[in-house]
């Protein structure tokens, strides 16, 4: 049995979350479900980033202790999680006693391989980003280009890290792909930011600056800067540093799923961390872009950003789940208009996967008392096939959009069944056995399209296997032949039309 291990970036818990964690949380459970309906023994890692100046600040203003703003943050991005339905075995916060653990043991095993040096730091630093600045990054009036703001001009003594060092090593990773960057243009992105070299980089701050994080091993004086607090999480949930056979048994990561503005953090410093501290890098860096509102950049001062938990109170978790894989380019930048949303619903969601389900189930009821057929004649299976390879060539190459677009072709594939069959002429002149033979096909190309949907759509898949009267696994990875002379059930509607 192959192993795969996938991780979602660590959401900052500064604010409440948007749609994009929630495009990202679904892209990651996608595959994962995808990998355990192949038999992989998977693990779903994700989490939130806890520590920092905004967060600190933030709970100042509210006159509250940091770890209780925390704590309340964590629980809306958990309870995120569970509304997208997200199949994830662990969620990490780096508040937590084994996350500081592992971070350290990190930081002190970089320690021993000579690569942490003091040294005094003079650059630009952006408030919003947390984080230093190239000047070369900064727009041309000198702002922040994700924050508007001009950056501060700051002087500290800090540790450093000797990225330069490994500079060389990690470009060889990515060009051989050691290190697969997907989509390739990511791959070019990063080969270019490397360029002649990756410079060293701050890996901590004062204390007094940053009182809000973990302290440096040996130095209290000294708290980690993000670097070696968030991006250690990969390692520290699996139990780095306790011996631990999670860790053992899945490092390395098969996939970390983030978005592009981090790209050169997880395919730069990170790697350089595990090269310093002899720990073998993860397998690939999969890359998504971002996503506007009805064209434009969301802000809360235009009034469009959109809320993932409303859109799934009122549409439910798998209108939402789909829309966000359909229609969104997976390795790209898209746009989440509500016109739009209604639009993918009600064709592909109502019309197409709903109605088909709803046409061959009733049938059933109809032509055979609700019971599966004898299977008589020739069977999908091959026809499936073909749509199953073009299904996971998708996914391999990470485009999930491609797979809803195979999902859609086999659903077309029902329907047009249906019509050129045409069951009801059937029934009216008297051939059964003909009529047998095209209600258990039509059957078996449902169960053959849960099989598709089981990663996309998880709840919708559950309510189609039970209308089937199949027998599957709790995490679809084994699943049942129809049963000839097994009940079939007429429920509601799986997606009731919108009328908006």
């Amino acid at each position: 049995m192959s192993k795969f291990y996938i991780s979602t970036a660590i959401a900052y818990v500064n604010a409440p979350p948007h749609i994009g964690h929630a495009l990202e949380f679904v892209q990651a459970d996608v595959l994962a479900r995808y990998h355990r309906l192949k038999g992989d023994d998977t693990y779903f890692l994700t989490g939130t980033d806890e520590h920092g100046v905004k967060i600190y600040e933030k709970a100042q203003e509210l006159g509250k202790e940091t770890q209780e703003v925390v704590d309340e943050n964590a629980k809306i991005f958990m309870s995120l999680a569970k509304t997208l339905g997200l199949s994830n075995d662990d969620f990490i916060r780096t508040t937590e006693d084994r996350h500081k653990a592992g971070a350290k043991k990190l930081w002190e095993k970089m320690v021993d391989a000579g690569d942490i040096y003091k040294d005094t730091y003079s650059g630009l630093y952006c408030v919003g980003c947390e984080a230093y600045v190239a000047e070369k990054d900064l727009d041309e009036s000198g702002h922040c280009p994700n924050h508007k703001k001009k950056p501060k001009v700051l002087e500290e003594e800090n540790y450093f890290f000797k990225l330069s060092k490994y500079s060389d090593k990690i470009r060889e990773a990515i060009e051989s792909d050691k290190l697969k960057v997907v989509p390739e243009s990511r791959k070019n992105e990063m080969l270019n930011l490397i360029g002649d070299g990756l410079p060293d980089v701050s890996f901590s701050r004062p204390k007094k600056d940053l009182p809000w994080g973990i302290e440096v091993p040996g130095d209290e004086s000294q708290v980690m800067y993000v670097w070696g607090d968030a991006l250690s999480n990969y390692i520290t949930a699996l139990g780095y540093g306790e011996d631990s056979e999670i860790y053992k048994k899945y490092w390395p990561a098969d996939v970390h799923l983030i978005g592009k503005d981090i790209l050169r953090f997880h395919a730069g410093i990170w790697i350089g961390m595990l090269m310093s501290a002899g720990i073998e890098i993860p397998k690939s860096v999969y890359v998504h872009g971002f996503i506007t509102s009805e064209g434009q950049k969301m802000s809360k001062s235009l009034g469009n950003v959109v809320d993932p938990l409303e859109y799934v109170e009122k549409y439910g978790t798998d209108a939402l789940r789909y829309f966000l894989m359909r229609e969104i380019p997976t390795a790209d930048d898209g746009d989440f208009g509500h016109g739009r949303f209604v639009d993918v619903y009600n064709s592909e969601l109502a019309n197409g996967l709903g109605n088909l389900v709803n046409r061959v189930v009733m049938m059933t009821e109809k032509y055979a008392e609700s019971k599966v057929p004898v299977k008589a004649g020739s069977d999908v299976h091959d026809d499936m096939k073909a749509y199953f390879d073009k299904y996971d060539a998708a996914i391999e190459k990470f485009d999930i959009k491609e797979t809803c677009d195979v999902v859609m072709r086999v659903v077309d594939y029902g329907n047009k069944y249906l019509d050129d069959t045409k069951p009801w002429t059937l029934a009216k002149e008297g051939k059964e056995e003909e009529l047998m033979e095209v209600l258990y096909r039509s059957l078996d190309v449902l169960r053959y399209i849960a099989m598709l949907t089981a990663p996309l759509i998880p709840e919708t898949t559950r309510k189609i296997i039970d209308q089937l009267g199949l027998e599957v696994s709790e995490d679809f990875s084994q699943w049942s032949e129809l049963k000839e002379g097994g009940s079939v059930s007429v429920s509601d509607a799986l997606f009731p039309r919108l009328e908006e």
